[in-house]
């Protein structure tokens, strides 16, 4: 069995400027987790499958993606889920439900072991999550409170990840139409 997601990423420069933040906070708390994995916007959260999900997942996405055309998001400053994940916030993200919603729906239909989300889908990019320390949060909270950000950008594909035991890696990507 092994773990796998499904994510969208940005292009540069929008990729390195918020991989920059990620290592900003990694730097500044010791923070982990949000750098094991590029910036993105999780689509389909962590599911643990068998070994021939991967190809199934491969082939279902291929044609998925083929079937939808690229989209604009945008990026705003930033936002807390409680005390524990600091992530830029996505705006005008319409379009970014939309695929959500389509590819729920999909993937119901073609990848029945993935379960349905429980949970409203907030599209973001995390830039720390679960391992901040406790006496840093405040100092973050202040400081990203007034931070400003923004950018704008083109998802263009799909990537497809699996996680190695230590670090995720991107073992496909499905080029939208």
């Amino acid at each position: 069995m092994n773990l796998y997601l499904v994510a969208v990423l940005p292009p540069e420069p929008v990729l390195g400027q918020v991989w920059a933040l990620k290592q900003e906070v990694h730097v500044r708390t010791g923070s982990r987790n949000a750098v094991r994995l590029p910036p993105h916007i999780t689509l389909i959260p962590p599911t643990r499958q068998p070994n021939e999900f991967e190809a199934e997942a491969a082939a279902a996405l291929e044609e998925f993606a083929r079937s939808r055309s690229a989209i604009t998001v945008g990026l705003r400053n930033f936002s807390w889920f409680g005390k524990r994940t600091l992530f830029v916030q996505v705006v005008n993200a319409e379009p970014l439900l939309e695929l959500h919603a389509a590819l729920q729906a999909w993937c119901a239909h073609r990848l029945p072991t993935i379960q349905p989300e429980n949970r409203p889908f907030t599209p973001h990019m995390t830039l720390a999550t679960r391992d901040l320390p406790p006496s840093e949060v405040p100092k973050l909270q202040q400081e990203f409170n007034q931070r400003e950000y923004a950018a704008t950008f083109e998802i263009k594909a799909l990537q497809l990840f699996r996680h190695s035991g230590q670090q995720w890696e991107k073992i496909g990507e499905f080029t939208l139409n």
